[in-house]
């Protein structure tokens, strides 16, 4: 199992934290798999900075079919994750 840092921009950071959206949709240029960790880190793009803040959540289910866009994949994430704040 990998783990993978990725770039989130904070509004998708918060819903991921408040549990409104228990999946992440990306392209499959890592070769994710179910059982990853994904460590969200939130990047504001007005300052172009990383908060410090991040979210670790383990890979549960990969969708990778005819219902994703070429070379994209969803991702269903734990419902435990880690909160890390700066």
């Amino acid at each position: 199992m990998s783990e993978h840092q990725l770039k989130t921009w904070p509004e998708y950071f918060e819903a991921v934290r408040c549990g409104d959206k228990t999946f992440e949709v990306r392209k499959n240029d890592r070769d994710y798999k179910a059982g990853d960790t994904l460590v969200l880190q939130e990047f504001d793009p007005d300052t172009k900075s990383y908060t410090g803040r991040e979210l670790r959540h383990r890979v549960t289910y990969l969708l990778d079919n005819d219902y994703c866009r070429d070379g994209y994949v969803i991702m269903a994430l734990s419902r435990d994750g880690e909160v890390v704040e700066p």
